[in-house]
């Protein structure tokens, strides 16, 4: 409770502070949030979506917590949440879980939040992009909350990167809501390249109406240790989601996926990849959870999670969950863990490949599946050229600075 009881006593510390940098909607929101931390502490691996994480131990260094609002100019359709609409900032805090405390953690001590507010029936025809570089001259805590909304009949590509460009220890803590109107299409893509010293807490919450199709995306490309949150409740009938993750990780790398997917009315669709290559004493772990709803009939969803253990000492925790009070529906799930193909491996060396060569090039193909069903091209084949570059070493030589990733 040591560490709960640091971040309860720096935010009585500086609630004034907060207060004036921050809107409304913000502000009235921090005291529930302060309530539910003071009461929960931090979750330990005795709660269930926290399982293979140690969060106690991720958040007690002693970081300084940076509680500077945004700055500098927003790409098209963003803003900040004091400048959006009404009807838009009501939404902040709306689709987030309130009941888990590192969501509480970044309610009490985020200072803006970012808007992206897609009207209704625009396509917006160039992707938006969110980059976030991690920079500074001590070990520094950043919490960052984003406010995604979808009017009806919309259209857009969000690109969301984690960067670090200095060796500093930094710990992320991500709040993304997203909000899509009936009828609006959106792909979202998270997108992490950072190093051995961060943490990055990312918890995505995402609310769906009639008719509308999500396709998300989540990538670790390197990092030190990282938790990702994923959940989706599709509450309007016909609405479905694509959510695929790809993960490569060596050294001590640890990353931890984990998601629920909610069909709470008939008629929904969702499918789930998440493939992990995992390296020297890397580890993974990926809990994945569809909820059908009674009622929430003609669901159809498929879930699988794909590992490849290039050694003997890294790890995998792999446990996909299926739910289901219906029974008008087709599921499925499964879970592999294996490791490199030896049979293909003999084959390739006696094509006069050499072995190393061989290995990356097996490690390349396995993920191939997650990268090829990007929508988006120009990503796809920025993607594959990253994947090789990361594979080959490339991308950890020069882990101090990746503006040039």
């Amino acid at each position: 409770m040591e560490a709960t009881r640091q971040y309860i006593d720096f935010y009585n510390e500086v609630r004034d502070v907060l207060a004036s940098r921050s809107c409304p909607e913000m502000n009235a929101c921090r005291e529930a949030a302060l309530q539910t931390f003071s009461r929960q502490g931090f979750p330990s691996p005795k709660v269930e979506r926290y399982r293979y994480a140690k969060v106690e131990a991720d958040f007690s260094p002693n970081y300084g917590i940076a509680l500077a609002p945004l700055g500098g100019q927003l790409p098209p359709h963003c803003f900040r949440l004091a400048e959006a609409e009404p009807r838009v900032r009501v939404l902040y805090n709306n689709v987030a879980d309130a009941t888990d405390s590192i969501v509480c953690l970044n309610t009490m001590l985020s200072v803006d939040t970012l808007v992206v507010h897609v009207p209704r029936g625009v396509k917006v025809e160039h992707p938006i992009q969110i980059s976030n570089i991690l920079k500074g001259e001590q070990d520094t805590m950043v919490c960052r909350r984003i406010l995604v909304v979808m009017d009806e009949l919309s259209e857009a590509d969000i690109i969301i990167t984690d960067r670090a460009a200095s060796q500093n220890r930094f710990l992320t803590n991500q709040v993304v809501e997203v909000v899509m109107g009936d009828g609006s299409h959106l792909s979202l893509y998270d997108i992490e390249e950072t190093h051995l010293l961060c943490t990055r807490y990312s918890s995505v919450f995402v609310r769906q109406g009639r008719d509308s199709s999500l396709h998300h995306t989540s990538l670790t490309l390197f990092n030190g240790h990282t938790r990702n949150r994923l959940d989706v409740l599709l509450q309007g009938e016909g609405s479905e989601v694509t959510a695929n993750g790809c993960v490569i990780a060596d050294k001590m790398q640890h990353v931890d996926n984990n998601t629920l997917i909610d069909h709470a009315v008939p008629g929904c669709q969702s499918s789930e990849l998440y493939k992990y290559v995992l390296d020297d004493n890397a580890v993974g772990a990926f809990a994945g959870r569809v909820l059908v709803r009674q009622g929430a009939q003609r669901t159809l969803s498929n879930e699988t999670n794909a590992n490849l253990l290039a050694t003997r000492s890294a790890r995998m925790y792999t446990q996909p969950m299926l739910e289901i009070y219906a029974d008008d529906v087709r599921c499925s799930h499964g879970s592999t863990v294996g490791q490199m193909d030896e049979t293909a491996l003999f084959y390739m060396r006696q094509r006069g490949i050499d072995e190393q060569e061989a290995r990356l090039l097996l490690k390349a193909a396995f993920i191939t599946e997650v990268i090829e069903s990007i929508p988006l091209e120009s990503l796809r084949d920025r993607l594959h050229v990253l994947v090789d570059k990361r594979l080959r070493g490339e991308l950890s030589k020069c882990e101090g600075c990746k503006l040039c990733g």
